[in-house]
């Protein structure tokens, strides 16, 4: 359906301008004459080739690439207006309005538009999952239902803020390991391929037994030089097995085992997958979710199949009468702490807060970790570089202090 840019008047005469769908400039006009504003101009947007073609909303979500901090600006803005008393609909019109991003800003104005007919905020927004994550829509639909959608957009803000933060600190700790390493592998593959060969290829002439090391290279450096290649394909082809394996069931399932079992990574990552479950839980039950409900929700955004299959488990026996600390302690997958301070929660009453706390903790333990991982990581691939070319030169070098020998 196409989408109109319009400038209008409104019942008192001042100017309001926004988007809307229509299926003409006629219907259009007619849409803001029945929301009593009066256009003026009404303008057909032509942003890409695509929006030429009609569009459901299933290609709406596959187009939009929105991310996380849009979402959350959009969320503090909308609390914002709607905590001041402008209604829903008049809110959505005036953040539209500001939203930079034309993917955005269209997909806003289809909330909008589901909301005038007659949707719920929450409805229009489970319209595009690919965007609004089932934590959001509950939680929306849990401030809808208890008048409350200021603190609860608010809330939600913040929840977003805070997960993006992590994400942010782990990609800044982790991109100066990763870009030496990338950088160093790449230099190592220029040297063996394109220098080492010129060097040693001295040493061919030579009609004496070369040491050791120096053939060592000399057959490294021409498996790489011919068939380098080769050696990509495989890389590409492991790649691509691996990733379609995790995409299964029970390649997923061994995958996150995996990833639980590694030394120090596996405690890592249940940390992270821990921070997630206890802050998404305990906003929801914050918000007036009741706890089996907010149990699915949780499941279903847990970046991890054992850790999903725990929380299901532990959902069945809370539906049974049994607390939520013992069930989880079941599953052997929650470190000890959070299943103590979730019992300890349970019994004082205060099981939204005492969540909210584990969720803290794991975050700056995360972020302790991360960081005294990375500052050891550092020094290790240092000397894992030195000893890699200390190997070339030496066995560069060998040959040439035995010819010096042998002039002597």
């Amino acid at each position: 359906m196409p989408v109109y840019e319009y400038t209008a008047l409104d019942i008192n005469g001042k100017t309001v301008s926004g988007i809307i769908d229509a299926e003409s400039a006629r219907t259009a006009r007619q849409k803001l004459r029945a929301s009593k504003n009066y256009p003026v101009t009404v303008k057909e947007v032509h942003d890409t080739a695509a929006l030429k073609k009609p569009k459901s909303f299933s290609t709406m979500r596959s187009l939009s690439r929105v991310s996380p901090y849009e979402v959350s600006m959009m969320t503090k803005q909308l609390a914002t207006l709607v905590g001041a008393g402008l209604p829903l609909v008049s809110a959505m019109d005036a953040l539209i309005s500001q939203i930079r991003s034309p993917a955005f800003k269209k997909m806003l104005a289809k909330i909008k538009d589901s909301i005038v007919e007659g949707n719920s905020f929450a409805r229009s927004l489970s319209l595009f999952p690919g965007t609004f994550s089932p934590l959001y829509v509950n939680m929306v639909n849990a401030g809808e239902t208890s008048g409350a959608l200021d603190i609860v957009l608010d809330r939600l803000a913040d929840i977003t803020e805070k997960q993006q933060a992590l994400k942010n600190r782990i990609r800044s700790a982790m991109a100066y390991p990763i870009l030496m390493s990338f950088i160093g592998i790449l230099v190592l593959f220029l040297l063996l391929t394109f220098i080492v060969p010129n060097i040693t290829s001295i040493f061919s002439d030579m009609n004496q037994t070369l040491p050791a090391p120096t053939l060592i290279l000399i057959d490294i450096s021409n498996i790489l030089k011919s068939y380098w290649w080769v050696i990509g394909l495989i890389a590409a082809a492991i790649l691509f097995i691996l990733n379609s394996a995790r995409k299964t069931v029970k390649g997923r399932y061994f995958f996150d085992k995996t990833k639980l079992s590694l030394p120090r990574f596996g405690l890592l990552a249940k940390k992270i997958a821990v921070a997630r479950f206890a802050r998404t839980l305990g906003s929801l039950l914050e918000n007036g979710v009741s706890m089996l409900p907010a149990l699915e929700i949780v499941k279903n955004i847990a970046d991890n199949t054992l850790i999903a299959n725990a929380v299901e488990a532990a959902s069945k026996e809370v539906g049974k009468g049994q607390g939520l600390g013992v069930a989880l302690g079941e599953s052997k997958i929650f470190p000890d702490l959070s299943i103590q301070m979730i019992q300890v929660g349970e019994q004082s009453g205060k099981l939204e807060g005492m969540l909210n706390k584990i969720a803290d903790v794991y975050e700056d333990e995360v972020e302790n970790s991360i960081m005294a991982m990375t500052s050891l990581l550092e020094p290790v691939m240092i000397l894992v570089m030195a000893v890699i070319v200390g190997f070339i030169v030496l066995s560069i070098c060998l040959p040439i202090f035995e010819m010096s020998e042998l002039v002597r």
